[in-house]
C-alpha cells in the first residue's frame, strides 16, 4: 500500500480515483506475483494470464499508467524466458527443462499488447528495452514459435509506436511525423487509446528519438523484419499465415508514419522498394495462399506509396532535383510562400543552426548535400546506436534522378497489372497510392507520372461503383488546371504512346491488358475533349492510320490471337451437331415472341422444355437481344462485352468530335469514306465476278475474296459506333459513364491542404464542362448527319452485296454447268465453311447498322425515305436460311417499329403496305432477277400477322402467283413452285381469318334490321287515322329521315357485300391455283397444297353462309323500301345485285374432288394421311349429300387401303428380284420401301374418317350408298387381331351404327354367334325363326356376312377374342 500512497501523492487526484486505483493494483498484484513465479517455474496452463488480459481490457488507461512499470516487468520476463526457449541460437539443456508453453507464450504477448496501447512509455531507454525484447521474439522462425506468437509480436510492437505522440516543443523534430499512415483507409482501427503525457511528465521526445540517426539501425533492423516475416508467410504457400503478411505490412505503414522524415528513410528505400516490389510481382499469379491475399496486397500497394510519398516528397526534395517551387508547371501558387510554409520555416530555425551544410566536388560538378542533425539525436545516442556505421544517405540530385529511374523500373513493372486485378480492394488501394504519388512526388517521380495517368485512366472507367467515382474526381481535379498537377501538356504524350502500342497490345495474348489499354486510350480521348481529338484527326492520313489501327483491334483476325488452349476452349467441341449458344439463346427469345418459322418454333420448344427458363429471365434475354448497337458476333472470341465497349466507346467519341467543327471542314463526311472504301472494293469485286460470269466457288478460292468480306465486316462496324456516337443515347451513356462524381466531394492529399494532424481535407474539384461533348445539331448539321446516313446505307443496300450467296446451297442453285458438277463434299471444305460464317457476319452488322441508323435519326429515317429503302431488304431476310441473320433482321424490326411509334411489327408493315405490296408485285413481274420474292411474301404474311387487313391489296400479287402456279409457269420456274404455294397459303390463312366472322356479322345486321322494322310497324300501328295539316308536314319530315336511314342501311350492305365476295374471290383464286399440285409427287406441294384445299372449302363455306344471310336481309330491305315507296333506292338495290358469282363452294368441290382421289392413291403415306383428313373436313363442311355418288364411283380407291393388314404383304410372284450390287442404283417400289408403322397410320386415319363422317349428320348422308361395303371392311378389320387399329375400328362401328344399327349387329353376330353355338339367345316370340335360321352358322371363312358385304381381305384373320371384345364394347356403349 506504500507504493499505491506513493501514486495518489504523485497524481492528487480525488477520493474516487484513488479507490479505483486502489482497486486495480489490489488486482493487479497477485497476478504479476503469479507471473513472477511462472517465470521461473514455467506451466503448461497458467490462469493468471486470461484474468489479467481481462483487467487489462476493462482499466481505464489513466487508472493503468501508474502501475505500468510493475505490471511490465513480469511480462518482459515470461517474453524473455519464451524467446530463450524456442530459439535454436539460445537453445541450452537448462531453457529445455524450463520451455514456456505456446499458451502461456500466447497470452503474455496478448498482455503485452494490450498494457502497450493503453500506456505510454516513460523514457527512450524504457523503449530500447521493450523494443529489443520484441525484436529478438520477432527473429524466432515458424519452425520456432506459433504463427500466434509471432502475429503477437509485431502487434505488441504496432502498439508501441502507435502510443508514441507528439511533444510540446514546438522546435522539436516530432512534429515532422505523422500521426498515422497517409493513406489509412479505415483510421479508427489504428487510433490510439493510450493515456497522454502530462506537460509536467514530459522528458525524452520518444518520437525525435525514433527519428534519430542513433535509431536508425533500429528502424532498419524493423524494416527488415517485418518485410521478412511477411516474405516467410508467402513462401510456405497455403500453409502460410494471410492474417500475419496483414499485420506485418499494417505495422511497417505505422513504422514509416511514425518516423515520418526523408533523412531517417531514405537510406532504406532500395531494399524497402524492392521487397515491396517484389510482392506486387508475385499478386500478378497468385490467387491463394498468403501471397495472393487480397488485403495483403492492398497494404502492400498503400505501404510502398507511403514509404515513396514520405522520401521522394518533392516539398522536401525541390533542393536536390533544383527547382523551386513557384518555377512548377501550371501552378497557381502566389510567389510568397504561405502562412504555414513561413511557420514551418521558423520551426526550423533552432535545427538550422545546429546543421551544417557540406560543399563537395564530385568530378568537378558542384553539389549541395543537405545533413541534419536532430539534438534529441545526438543525446540519446544509447546502445541502439554506438559503434554503428552512419545510416543517413545525401538526396543529391543524382541519387534522386537514380533513385526515381529505379522506381519507375519497378513501379512498370507492377502498377499496369494491378490496375486490371481482379480483386476491387487491390485497385482501391492502388487508385489510392496513385493519387498520393501524383499530389506528392509530381516533380521527383516525373519518369512515372505517365505510367500513373495510364492507370488512373482504366480506373476512371471501373466497374466498382466507389472507386471509378474518385478516380473521376481526381481525374477531372487534375484536367482542371488547380496547382501544379496540370496535365494537359501530358495528353499528346499518352494519346501517342497508346497508339503506337495499340495493335501489338490487341494481338498479345494477355486479355486484361488489351483491355485496360482500350480503356486507358477511352479515357484520355473523352477528358481531352473533341477538338484534341479532332486535331488528330485532321490529315486524311492519321486519320486512315488511325481507321486502320481500329480495324485491327475489332477485325476478326483478332479472334486468333492469344493461346490455342483459350482457342480450343472457346469454339464448339463439334460442328453441325449442336447450334452455338448465341443460337441457342436466340431460339429462347424467337420461341417466346413467336415470330419465326416452324423450324425455328420446333427447335426453340424442345429447348425451352430442356431448360425451362423463366418468363423473368426470358423477358431480360429479349431485352439484351433487341438492343442496338450490339458486340459483333466474332468479337465473343475475343474480349467479350468489356474490350468492345471500351473499344465502341472511343469510336463513338470519333464520331462526336467530327460533328464539332461540321461547317468548316465537314470532317465526318471525309472520314466516312475510309471505311466506306472497303464496302465499295467489295461491290467492285462482285461486279467483275458478274461481269466475267465467275462462279461463286472460283471467286471464294481467289486469293483476298476472304480478306475482302472480313475488312468490309470491320469497317461496317466501325461505321455504325461512330454514327451512333452522335445519337443522345450514346451521350447519355457517356454521362453514366464519366460523370459519377459532379455531386460529389473527394479528399485530395495536398501539402498545402493538411493541417498539423496529417488529415486530408475535403476538396471538391473544379469539373469539367459538361458540354464539351453536348454538340447540339442544328439544322444545318442536322443535314450533314442525314446526308451522312444516306451515304452509308447506299452502300449497305446496294444490290451487289445481298447477292453474295450466305450458305453454299444458294450457290449451287445457279446455272452455271462448273458448279453442277462440284461433288457435294466440296462444301464441306474448312475455307468454303469459314466464307460462309463471314458473309453471316458480315450481313449481321449491315442489319443492325440499319436499326443504329434508325435509331440515330428517330423520325428523320422515315421522313428522309430509309425506312422504306430498308423495310423491305429487312423482311426478306426473315427468310434467309441462316439463323443469325433472320434474328438481327427481327431485331431491328422490332426496334424499328418502336422508333416509328408502333408497338408491333405488324403495325409498322401495315403503315408501308402500300410501298412493300408494291415492291412484291414489281419483282414478281422479274423472277429470273428475283427469285426470293414467293419466300418475302410469305414471310411477311406469317411473320408480321396483318394479312387479312392487307387482304385487298392482295389481289394484284395473287394474280401473278395464279399464273405462276400454271404448267407453263412450274415449268419456267419449277424451284419457286413450293415457295409460291407456302405464299398462297399464307393469303388463304388471312382470307380464312376474315371469312370466319362474316356469317356471325351478316346475322348480327339481319336481326337488327328485322327489330328496326318490327319497330316501325309498332309505331305506324298507333297512328293509322290521325291525319291533319301539322302532322301531314310532320309525316314529310319523318320520311326524308327514314329515307337517309336506309341509304345507309343500304351502304353499309353493299360494303359488307363487296367485302365478301373480295375473301370470296381470293379464296376461288388460292383455290384454283392450288388444286392442279394435288396430284404432284412432291411431298412438301402436296401437302402445302391440301392445306391450302382445306382452307380455301372452308373460307368459301363461310362466304357462303353470309351470302345467305345478306340475301334475307336484302330482301327484307326490299319489302320494307316498296312499303315506303322509296323506290329509287329499289332501282339501286337490284342493279348492284350478281347472284351468278355467289355460288362457289360446291362447284370449286366438284373441281377439286378427281384431284383428291388422285391423291389418295399415291404411295406416300403422309400425303395419304393429310388427303384423308382434308376428306373428311370438306365432306362435313359441304354436306354429304354431294359425295354420295362421289363415294359410290370413287369410294373403292379409299376402301383399298384397309384391304390389307399392314403386317403382311401380298406375294407378288409375276416379279423376280435380282442380284443388286450394293453400290449399284435400281428404282426401289415405294410400297416396298414403307414401314408397317406408316401403313398403319394410314389405316388409323381412314378409320377416323368413316367415323367423323357417319358421327355427322350432315354428312352421314354421303355413306348411305356405300353403307354394306363400308360396314363389311371395317368389321373385318374389328375382328381381327390387329391391336393397332382395335380403337379405331371400334370407333368407326360406333359411327356407322348410328346410321344403321341393324347392319351393324348382324355382320358382328354372325361372326360372334358363330363361335357361341351354345350362347345362342331365344327368340323373342315363338312366332320368330331360331337364331340358327335367321343367322345359319358359316361352312367356311368366305361365308361371312361381312366377307360379302365388304370383300376378300388379307391379313384380317378372325380373332374371336377381339370379336367378342368388339361385340361387347358396342352393347356397353348401347349401340344396339
Amino acid at each position: 500500500m506504500d507504493m499505491m500512497g506513493s501514486f495518489v501523492r504523485i497524481t492528487g487526484e480525488s477520493q474516487e480515483g484513488e479507490e479505483e486505483r486502489s482497486n486495480i493494483f489490489s488486482q493487479l498484484k497477485p497476478y504479476c506475483l503469479e507471473l513472477l513465479q511462472l517465470s521461473q517455474n514455467p506451466k503448461k496452463h497458467a490462469s493468471a494470464i486470461p484474468d489479467l488480459l481481462n483487467l487489462l481490457r476493462s482499466s481505464p488507461s489513466n487508472y493503468l499508467q501508474p502501475f505500468f512499470d510493475y505490471t511490465l516487468f513480469p511480462l518482459l520476463l515470461l517474453l524473455d524466458a519464451a524467446v530463450d526457449c524456442r530459439s535454436s541460437q539460445n537453445k541450452s539443456e537448462s531453457s529445455n527443462n524450463k520451455r514456456v508453453s505456446d499458451k502461456v507464450a500466447e497470452g503474455v504477448v496478448q498482455c503485452l499488447e494490450m498494457l502497450l496501447r493503453k500506456c505510454y512509455l516513460g523514457s527512450v531507454d524504457q523503449m530500447v528495452v521493450i523494443m529489443k525484447k520484441l525484436t529478438y521474439a520477432a527473429l524466432l522462425s515458424p519452425s520456432e514459435a506459433s504463427e500466434e506468437f509471432r502475429e503477437g509480436v509485431i502487434k505488441c510492437f504496432r502498439a508501441l509506436l502507435l502510443n508514441l505522440r507528439r511533444c510540446c516543443n514546438l522546435s522539436c523534430l516530432c512534429k515532422q511525423s505523422l500521426d498515422l499512415p497517409m493513406l489509412l483507409e479505415t483510421r479508427e482501427l489504428l487510433s490510439p487509446t493510450g493515456a497522454m503525457k502530462l506537460d509536467s511528465e514530459q522528458g525524452e521526445c520518444l518520437l525525435a528519438f525514433l527519428q534519430s540517426e542513433a535509431a536508425s539501425a533500429a528502424v532498419g533492423h524493423w524494416l527488415s523484419l517485418l518485410l521478412k516475416a511477411a516474405d516467410t508467410e508467402a513462401t510456405q504457400g497455403h500453409r502460410g499465415s494471410a492474417n500475419l503478411r496483414i499485420e506485418a505490412f499494417l505495422t511497417l505503414r505505422v513504422l514509416v508514419a511514425k518516423v515520418g522524415t526523408a533523412d531517417a528513410l531514405a537510406f532504406f528505400l532500395p531494399g524497402v522498394v524492392s521487397q515491396f516490389a517484389k510482392v506486387l510481382h508475385i499478386s500478378k499469379t497468385m490467387i491463394s495462399g498468403a501471397a495472393g491475399s487480397v488485403e495483403a496486397i492492398d497494404q502492400a500497394i498503400r505501404g510502398l506509396a507511403e514509404y515513396l510519398m514520405i522520401v521522394l516528397q518533392d516539398d522536401v526534395n525541390l533542393s536536390g532535383v533544383d527547382m523551386r517551387i513557384d518555377d512548377s508547371v501550371g501552378q497557381n501558387r502566389n510567389t510568397c510562400k504561405s502562412t504555414i510554409s513561413v511557420l514551418e520555416e521558423l520551426r526550423q530555425l533552432p535545427l538550422k543552426a545546429q546543421s551544417r551544410t557540406l560543399v563537395e566536388s564530385v568530378n568537378g560538378k558542384a553539389v549541395n548535400t543537405v545533413s541534419s542533425r536532430t539534438e534529441s539525436g545526438e543525446k540519446s545516442s544509447s546502445d541502439l546506436g554506438k559503434g554503428m556505421v552512419s545510416l543517413h544517405v545525401d538526396r543529391t540530385k543524382e541519387w534522386i534522378e537514380k533513385t526515381s529511374g529505379h522506381v519507375n523500373k519497378l513501379l512498370r513493372e507492377t502498377f499496369p497489372y494491378i490496375c486490371v486485378h481482379q480483386a476491387q480492394k487491390v485497385r482501391q488501394g492502388l487508385f489510392a497510392a496513385i493519387e498520393g504519388l501524383l499530389l506528392k512526388c509530381h516533380f521527383t517521380l516525373q519518369k512515372s507520372k505517365l505510367m500513373f495517368l495510364e492507370c488512373l485512366c482504366v480506373l476512371v472507367v471501373d466497374d466498382f461503383e466507389e472507386i471509378s467515382v474518385a478516380a473521376q474526381a481526381f481525374m477531372e481535379y487534375l484536367f482542371s488546371g488547380s496547382g501544379k498537377h496540370h496535365v494537359e501538356n501530358d495528353v499528346a504524350a499518352i494519346f501517342s504512346r497508346l497508339i503506337e502500342k495499340f495493335p501489338k497490345t490487341m494481338l498479345g495474348t494477355d486479355e486484361s491488358l488489351a483491355l485496360s489499354h482500350a480503356q486507358q486510350l477511352l479515357t484520355v480521348i473523352y477528358y481531352s475533349g473533341p477538338r484534341f481529338l479532332l486535331h488528330h484527326l485532321q490529315s486524311p492520313v492519321s486519320a486512315a492510320r488511325f481507321l486502320d489501327i481500329f480495324a485491327l483491334g475489332l477485325g476478326q483476325n483478332l479472334a486468333f490471337s492469344g493461346s490455342l488452349d483459350k482457342l480450343v476452349s472457346t469454339r464448339p467441341s463439334s460442328i453441325g451437331y449442336l447450334p452455338s449458344v448465341a443460337e441457342l439463346k436466340g431460339l429462347h427469345v424467337l420461341r417466346d415472341s413467336e415470330i419465326l418459322g416452324n423450324a425455328a418454333l420446333s427447335k426453340s420448344s424442345k429447348l425451352m422444355d430442356i431448360h425451362e427458363i423463366g418468363k423473368h429471365h426470358r423477358a431480360e434475354a429479349r431485352q439484351t437481344y433487341f438492343e442496338l448497337p450490339r458486340m459483333p458476333p466474332w468479337f465473343g472470341y475475343v474480349g467479350g462485352p468489356k474490350l468492345y465497349n471500351a473499344l465502341s466507346g472511343i469510336l463513338r467519341l470519333v464520331g462526336l468530335s467530327l460533328m464539332a467543327d461540321y461547317k468548316s471542314e465537314g470532317h465526318l463526311s471525309i472520314i466516312v469514306d475510309i471505311p466506306l472504301g472497303y464496302l465499295r472494293n467489295l461491290v467492285l469485286e462482285v461486279r467483275r465476278k458478274e461481269y466475267t460470269k465467275e462462279s461463286w466457288q472460283s471467286w471464294y478460292n481467289r486469293t483476298g475474296s476472304g480478306q475482302l468480306l472480313r475488312q468490309a465486316s470491320t469497317a461496317t462496324c466501325i461505321l455504325n459506333e461512330m454514327i451512333f456516337g452522335i445519337s443522345d443515347q450514346a451521350l447519355d451513356a457517356f454521362r453514366r459513364k464519366f460523370q459519377k462524381s459532379r455531386t460529389k466531394s473527394i479528399d485530395f492529399w495536398e501539402s498545402e491542404e493538411r493541417s498539423a494532424d496529417g488529415q486530408s481535407h475535403k476538396h471538391i474539384p473544379a469539373v469539367c464542362n459538361e458540354s464539351v461533348w453536348k454538340i447540339a445539331l442544328q439544322k444545318g448539321a442536322r443535314n450533314h448527319f442525314i446526308d451522312c446516313i444516306g451515304k452509308i446505307l447506299h452502300e449497305y443496300l446496294c444490290s451487289e452485296v445481298w447477292d453474295l450467296p450466305v450458305d453454299h446451297q444458294s450457290s449451287v442453285t445457279q446455272s452455271d454447268a462448273e458448279v453442277e458438277d462440284i461433288s457435294l463434299y466440296f462444301f464441306r471444305d474448312v475455307a468454303m465453311l469459314h466464307q460462309e460464317i463471314t458473309l453471316t457476319l458480315f450481313f449481321q452488322v449491315i442489319i443492325d447498322g440499319i436499326g443504329i441508323f434508325a435509331l440515330c435519326l428517330g423520325n428523320d429515317f422515315a421522313s428522309s425515305g430509309f425506312l422504306q429503302s430498308s423495310l423491305y431488304l429487312l423482311l426478306e431476310n426473315l427468310i434467309c436460311s441462316n439463323f443469325e441473320v433472320r434474328s438481327a433482321s427481327d431485331a431491328v424490326l422490332h426496334l424499328l417499329s418502336t422508333t416509328a411509334g408502333h408497338s408491333t411489327v405488324g403495325q409498322l408493315v401495315l403503315a408501308n403496305a402500300d410501298y412493300i405490296v408494291d415492291s412484291i408485285c414489281r419483282q414478281l413481274r422479274h423472277l429470273d432477277l428475283n427469285p426470293h420474292v414467293p419466300n418475302v411474301l410469305a414471310a411477311m404474311l406469317s411473320y408480321v400477322g396483318v394479312g387479312h387487313k392487307i387482304l385487298p391489296l392482295l389481289e394484284e400479287p395473287m394474280l401473278s402467283v395464279s399464273q405462276e402456279l400454271e404448267i407453263l409457269g412450274r415449268h419456267k420456274h419449277p424451284d419457286l413452285t413450293i415457295p409460291f404455294l407456302k405464299a398462297v397459303l399464307e393469303i388463304v390463312k388471312a382470307s380464312k381469318r376474315e371469312a370466319f366472322p362474316l356469317p356471325s356479322q351478316a346475322h348480327c345486321d339481319l336481326m337488327h334490321l328485322k327489330s328496326k322494322i318490327s319497330d316501325r310497324e309498332k309505331k305506324a300501328r298507333p297512328e293509322l287515322g290521325q291525319c291533319s295539316a301539322s302532322g301531314f308536314t310532320d309525316e314529310i319530315e319523318a320520311s326524308l329521315m327514314e329515307s337517309e336511314q336506309w341509304e345507309n342501311i343500304l351502304f353499309k350492305l353493299n360494303d359488307s357485300k363487296r367485302y365478301r365476295q373480295t375473301v370470296g374471290s381470293i379464296a376461288g383464286s388460292c383455290l384454283t391455283a392450288a388444286t392442279p399440285l394435288l396430284a404432284s409427287l412432291s411431298q412438301a406441294a402436296c401437302l402445302v397444297a391440301l392445306d391450302i384445299v382445306e382452307d380455301c372449302i372452308a373460307t368459301l363455306a363461310k362466304v357462303e353462309e353470309a351470302y345467305r344471310y345478306e340475301k334475307e336481309t336484302k330482301e327484307a330491305i326490299e319489302e320494307e323500301l316498296q312499303s315506303c315507296s322509296l323506290y329509287q333506292l329499289e332501282d339501286n338495290l337490284s342493279a348492284a345485285d350478281d347472284s351468278t358469282v355467289e355460288n362457289r363452294l360446291l362447284p370449286a368441290m366438284n373441281k377439286v374432288w378427281p384431284l383428291l382421289v388422285v391423291c389418295v392413291q399415291q404411295r406416300n403415306t403422309v400425303v395419304v394421311r393429310r388427303c384423308l383428313s382434308v376428306v373428311s373436313s370438306v365432306v362435313q363442311i359441304c354436306g354429304g349429300d354431294f359425295f354420295s355418288r362421289r363415294f359410290h364411283v370413287d369410294g373403292t380407291h379409299f376402301w383399298k387401303l384397309l384391304s390389307t393388314s399392314p403386317f403382311q404383304k401380298k406375294p407378288n410372284l409375276k416379279e423376280r428380284t435380282t442380284l443388286q450390287l450394293p453400290y449399284r442404283s435400281a428404282n426401289v417400289s415405294l410400297e416396298d420401301s414403307v414401314a408397317e408403322s406408316s401403313n398403319l397410320k394410314v389405316q388409323v386415319t381412314l378409320l377416323n374418317m368413316i367415323a367423323d363422317l357417319s358421327q355427322n349428320k350432315r354428312s352421314a348422308s354421303a355413306l348411305e350408298v356405300v353403307m354394306k361395303k363400308v360396314s363389311g371392311i371395317v368389321v373385318g378389320v374389328a375382328c381381327s387381331g390387329v391391336m393397332g387399329l382395335h380403337d379405331a375400328s371400334v370407333n368407326a362401328l360406333k359411327g356407322l351404327a348410328s346410321i344403321d344399327p341393324d347392319l351393324i349387329w348382324l355382320l358382328l353376330a354372325d361372326v360372334y354367334y358363330s363361335a357361341k353355338k351354345n350362347e345362342l339367345p331365344s327368340p323373342p316370340t315363338p312366332d320368330f325363326p331360331g337364331m340358327s335360321l335367321t343367322l345359319p352358322p358359316p361352312s367356311s371363312y368366305k361365308e361371312f356376312l361381312f366377307v360379302k358385304y365388304g370383300g376378300q381381305s388379307y391379313g384380317f384373320d378372325v380373332d374371336f377374342s377381339s370379336v367378342g371384345t368388339v361385340f361387347r364394347k358396342l352393347q356397353s356403349f348401347g349401340v344396339f
